[in-house]
C-alpha cells in the first residue's frame, strides 16, 4: 500500500488538543497541526506483546480508508507511517450520546452512505457498535473505525454477504431509535441471520469476550465507550 506521507516537520508540529480514547491497541487523540484539526491513532503507547495485532488493525483501517477516499461521511486518510494513523476529524457525537430518536432522514441517509461504501468494495464489519456511528453536527450520519473492514470485489458472494450484515446492523439501530418506520422488508432482513453471524456467535464472540473482558479488562459494552 502506498500512502503519501507529510514531511516530518509537518507531522511532528502537531500538538494534542484532547485525548479521546486510550486502550490496549493505541491512543486516539484530537490533534492540531499546520493543516488544522485531525484525529491520530498512536501505537507508541501499545504494550510490546500487543504491538503486532495493533499494527495489523491500524494498517487494516488505513487500507480501508484508502479504498473510500473521496467519499463523504467517512474519515479521510491523511497519513499512515506504521506507527501513527492520522485521519480527518468529523465534528459530531457517537450515536449513543446523540441518539437519532424518530429521525427517519438520518437512517435513510445512513443507508445511502452504507451503499456507497459497499459499491467501493468495502464492508465495515463492525457496525453493531453504536460508537462507530456518528451523528454529525448537521444531523447527517458518519461512520468511523475501520479496523475490521474487509476489502473485496463488491459483486462477489462473500462481499455481498458482509454487506448484508452491515445493513442488518444498521437496521437494528433503526429498530431501536426509529421503530415506527421499520418496513416489512426490513423486518424480514432483521429476522434472517446469515451463517457468518451464527458462526461468530458460536465461536468468535466467546473468544472476543474472553480477550477483551478478561485479558484486556475492557468494560465498555463492546464499543459504546467514547470514540472520536
Amino acid at each position: 500500500m502506498s500512502i503519501r506521507k507529510p514531511p516530518l516537520d509537518t507531522a511532528d508540529a502537531a500538538v494534542e488538543i484532547e485525548a479521546l480514547k486510550a486502550d490496549s491497541f493505541g491512543r486516539i487523540s484530537l490533534m492540531r497541526g499546520p493543516q488544522g484539526v485531525f484525529v491520530r491513532r498512536d501505537l507508541g503507547h501499545v504494550p510490546l506483546w500487543l504491538r503486532l495485532p495493533a499494527w495489523w488493525l491500524a494498517r487494516r483501517e488505513a487500507r480501508g480508508l484508502q479504498r473510500v477516499i473521496g467519499m463523504q461521511d467517512v474519515p479521510l486518510l491523511l497519513n499512515w507511517d506504521g506507527r501513527r494513523l492520522d485521519r480527518s476529524y468529523m465534528a459530531g457525537a457517537p450515536m449513543y450520546l446523540a441518539p437519532p430518536h424518530g429521525d427517519l432522514a438520518y437512517f435513510r441517509q445512513a443507508r445511502r452512505v452504507l451503499g456507497q461504501l459497499h459499491r467501493c468494495g468495502l464492508a465495515h464489519n463492525d457496525l453493531a457498535k453504536e460508537a462507530n456511528w456518528l451523528v454529525l453536527d448537521d444531523g447527517r450520519p458518519g461512520i468511523i473505525d475501520f479496523q475490521l473492514a474487509v476489502r473485496g470485489n463488491p459483486r462477489s458472494r462473500w462481499m455481498r454477504l458482509l454487506a448484508r450484515e452491515d445493513l442488518r446492523h444498521l437496521l437494528k439501530h433503526k429498530r431501536t431509535y426509529c421503530p415506527q418506520h421499520i418496513t416489512p422488508v426490513e423486518r424480514r432482513v432483521l429476522k434472517r441471520h446469515s451463517w457468518v453471524r451464527d458462526a461468530w456467535f458460536a465461536t468468535g464472540k466467546p473468544v472476543y469476550r474472553f480477550v477483551t473482558r478478561r485479558l484486556l479488562k475492557w468494560e465498555d459494552n463492546e464499543g459504546r465507550g467514547p470514540q472520536p
